[in-house]
């Protein structure tokens, strides 16, 4: 919502609403805290990658990013995630590249997709964990999204927000974009801000695109092969892919913004780019694989965390945190 991120009176007239959503949110979590209500503790060690705000942050590069970066150690990484937007007749469901994304969700099916690390959905997460164990051998589990899923017991818990947008009003829903109030940030473990440093950052990463993939033939060209292009997106912040592509050099001759999980059908997109190259999201491109034209491209980004000598210490701190969870684990299963 724009006036997220502006001084509109609008927030005033929501803020009691506002209010009422913070009192039910911190009652929840103390429930949970003193044991009143129940959680599950994984086998497992799990890192929940996760949001403070509502709206495109970067989430999912940042999973694939980390699911990557483990493999690289030797780990062997499962991924769970709440399958948001699919509606499969079952729940558990192990979602694969070739699933169907309105069956897996676009961002579940992108992740096993990108990086072959087995992804189980469900809104139940201990449901998700249990499937996972029993289908794939796993070191350790990453939950893409889940931060205020407090009947999941984590191990590590990683903050992803955008650089410029950052914190909005700083009110949460629905009068600002948070869903909790920002000192719940002095209890996780990292915060990556995307696109830029600010206050809150321990790392900063952006998100990088080295070519276009053309949806029919896999064709992979340089971008800046292209001159021009109508460019869609529905994601949280369709703006930043628009940006992304016009600051590469290539002419936007018409951008169309749809809702973050937007299920497309052909007759959306097969008239908006018929003599020019259509552009797209990676996300976009798993729901419209199936009906895609010859002249549909996706732009894969890649996330990418600078070495600033302030990240690189909070980076090593991080993946020694992973070491010793890995480690303590491990420990446990010999005794």
């Amino acid at each position: 919502m724009p006036f997220w991120y502006s001084n509109s009176k609008l927030i005033w007239l929501l803020s009691p609403f506002s209010l009422l959503f913070w009192l039910i949110s911190q009652i929840r979590r103390a429930l949970f805290s003193l044991g009143l209500k129940s959680s599950y503790r994984a086998p497992k060690p799990v890192i929940v990658v996760g949001n403070l705000s509502v709206g495109g942050n970067g989430k999912t590069p940042v999973v694939v990013w980390l699911v990557e970066e483990l493999k690289k150690q030797g780990l062997r990484v499962g991924v769970i995630s709440r399958g948001y937007g699919s509606k499969s007749k079952t729940y558990p469901l192990f979602v694969t590249e070739n699933t169907n994304p309105i069956e897996g969700g676009d961002e579940p099916v992108l992740i096993a997709k990108r990086t072959n690390a087995p992804v189980v959905i469900s809104p139940n997460r201990q449901e998700a964990i249990v499937l996972l164990l029993s289908q794939a051998e796993c070191d350790i589990i990453i939950s893409d999204d889940g931060l205020q899923h407090y009947k999941l017991q984590r191990d590590l818990e990683i903050v992803v927000m955008d650089a410029e947008r950052a914190l909005g009003n700083g009110f949460v829903l629905p009068a600002g974009p948070l869903r909790e109030l920002p000192s719940r940030l002095k209890s996780v473990d990292f915060v990556i801000t995307n696109g830029g440093k600010n206050q809150y950052s321990d790392a900063v990463m952006c998100l990088v695109p080295h070519f276009a993939i053309n949806l029919k033939t896999n064709e992979k060209r340089q971008l800046n092969e292209f001159q021009s292009g109508v460019v869609i997106a529905g994601i949280g912040n369709p703006q930043r892919f628009f940006t992304m592509l016009e600051n590469l050099g290539i002419q936007l001759e018409r951008t169309q913004a749809f809702q973050d999980h937007q299920h497309f059908e052909a007759s959306q997109l097969e008239k908006l780019a018929e003599n020019q190259p259509l552009f797209m999201t990676e996300k976009d491109a798993v729901k419209c694989q199936s009906f895609a034209k010859d002249n549909w491209w996706y732009v894969p980004v890649d996330a990418e965390i600078l070495e600033a000598e302030k990240q690189r210490e909070s980076l090593l701190l991080f993946w020694t945190k992973i070491d010793k969870l890995v480690e303590q684990y491990r420990n446990v299963r010999k005794d």
